[in-house]
């Protein structure tokens, strides 16, 4: 097995950015730590007498588009001739302090501001230079999976006596009945040797976007950041870390639950949020690195599948749209100019609403929407993706169902097909579950945990 890692800052230094999320401007040039690109190629034997190779890229930002993975697959085929580049794919971390990376969200900005096109011309050569670096760096190894437990995500809406649902609701009020929906706190784990069984990186997925720090005014990849010295303090600062976000479109960081008593034991432990979580992701992979160098293999089988499917586009019910939208931007009539930043706020919710009805104008036209899937089998492990903020039940019936012994899920890859809802979410409303915030509903998550494990039982075949 061959075997490639390569990593890129992307932080734009010196510049002031556009900050992504949250619906207003946030404007900063303050850099609280590195934003990263990480890449691994992976090269096999398929086990059907040939080679197979998978090139996975993470990006510290809030989302990748579709446009965006096509153009640097295009610059990618350039660097590297005769290399299929449907193999590759992207995904992010969705923190929301870094740039962002789509145009016409916010209003202009001053000149001085570097805007979204800038940042995605400089992202798209950072990134090529580190697919490239990957592939070219491929080497003889080993890889090995492990499987722990680390608290980091928790359910974020709230359900109420009345059957309404809120975003980040108060669980002290005296109608709060339960979290809507459950939490998964596993942790996969990929480790990579190389041909003296030395460890060279770990990709590691977890069902948690990278949002402690999500209303802040700095450019940070969040939490990821400190796991990455955690990990770097006790293994070197050449080990690579890829970080991936399992389906967690109703997941956060911060508990609605025990709160108080997570935050009076950082306090005691003199640890920020971010260090709490780095130190239980850190720790559960200290954990498994014993057992895993002793069970590395170097000629995994290696098959990678990618299909373009037609999902059904979410139909939004009678003035469901302006319903919504009514029901949380802010007034139209509000302050003026003055006020830059709520002046953003209320032209990101009328883009908002905009793109929700140029959908439903889609769903009548072309019902269908296309969805690149995915689907790895890297030994006794599967790696199977999708583009949406996939809510977690969706991610869990795949695994229950999956074929491989251990399966990796990956959302937010190569695309914003935005929120992939439930259908107790719908029902409970609220943001993340209406027609502003999908392009997909409930139906087309069905269509998608089919796919995903007819794909993945397909790599097993004989």
């Amino acid at each position: 097995m061959l075997i490639g890692w390569a990593s890129v800052d992307i932080t734009p230094y010196g510049r002031k950015v556009n900050l992504m999320g949250l619906f207003r401007t946030r404007v900063t040039d303050r850099v609280h730590d590195p934003i990263t690109a990480t890449a691994l190629a992976l090269d096999s034997a398929d086990g059907r007498g040939g080679r197979d190779c998978a090139l996975m890229l993470s990006v510290d930002v809030a989302v990748v588009t579709a446009k965006f993975q096509d153009r640097l697959r295009s610059l990618v085929g350039k660097q590297l001739p005769g290399f299929d580049v449907r193999k590759l794919f992207l995904s992010a971390t969705h923190t929301h302090t870094a740039p962002h990376t789509e145009a016409h969200w916010y209003p202009p900005l001053p000149g001085d501001v570097m805007s979204s096109m800038e940042y995605a011309d400089f992202l798209a050569e950072k990134l090529t230079a580190c697919v490239a670096a990957a592939w070219n760096s491929r080497r003889e190894g080993s890889v090995a999976w492990a499987f722990g437990q680390a608290v980091v995500g928790h359910n974020r809406r709230a359900l109420y006596q009345d059957g309404h649902v809120e975003l980040f609701g108060r669980a002290d009020r005296p109608d709060f009945m339960s979290l809507e929906g459950g939490e998964d706190h596993s942790l996969s784990m990929l480790f990579t040797y190389d041909a003296r069984k030395q460890l060279t990186g770990v990709a590691l997925n977890l069902a948690c976007p990278a949002q402690i720090a999500q209303g802040e005014e700095y450019i940070s990849a969040d939490f990821w950041h400190e796991v990455r010295a955690e990990l770097r303090g006790k293994h070197g600062d050449k080990l690579s870390v890829l970080p991936t976000c399992a389906p967690a479109g109703d997941q956060c960081p911060q508990p609605l639950l025990n709160g108080r008593e997570e935050a009076y034991m950082r306090q005691r432990l003199g640890l920020s949020e971010r260090e709490f979580v780095a130190r239980k992701i850190a720790g559960t992979v200290e954990e498994a690195l014993p057992t895993a160098r002793n069970i590395a293999v170097d000629q995994p089988v290696l098959r990678h599948a990618v299909e373009v499917i037609g999902l059904p586009r979410y139909k939004a019910g009678e003035n469901e749209i302006e319903r919504e939208y009514r029901k949380d931007a802010p007034p139209d009539d509000g302050p003026g100019p003055e006020d830059p930043v709520e002046a953003s706020r209320r032209h990101a919710f009328r883009v908002w609403r905009r793109w929700a009805l140029e959908r439903q104008e889609l769903a009548r036209t072309q019902p269908d929407l296309p969805v690149e899937l995915h689907a790895i089998r890297l030994g006794e492990v599967a790696i199977a993706t999708n583009p949406f903020e996939l809510f977690l039940d969706f991610g869990v019936r795949i695994k229950a169902r999956s074929c491989a012994i251990h399966t990796f899920l990956v959302q937010l890859t190569g695309d914003h097909a935005r929120y992939l809802p439930t259908e107790r979410a719908v029902a409970g409303g609220s943001y993340g579950a209406t027609a502003l915030s999908c392009q997909v509903g409930p139906e087309g998550g069905r269509i998608l945990v089919e796919k995903t494990v007819e794909m993945i039982s397909r790599l097993w075949e004989r």
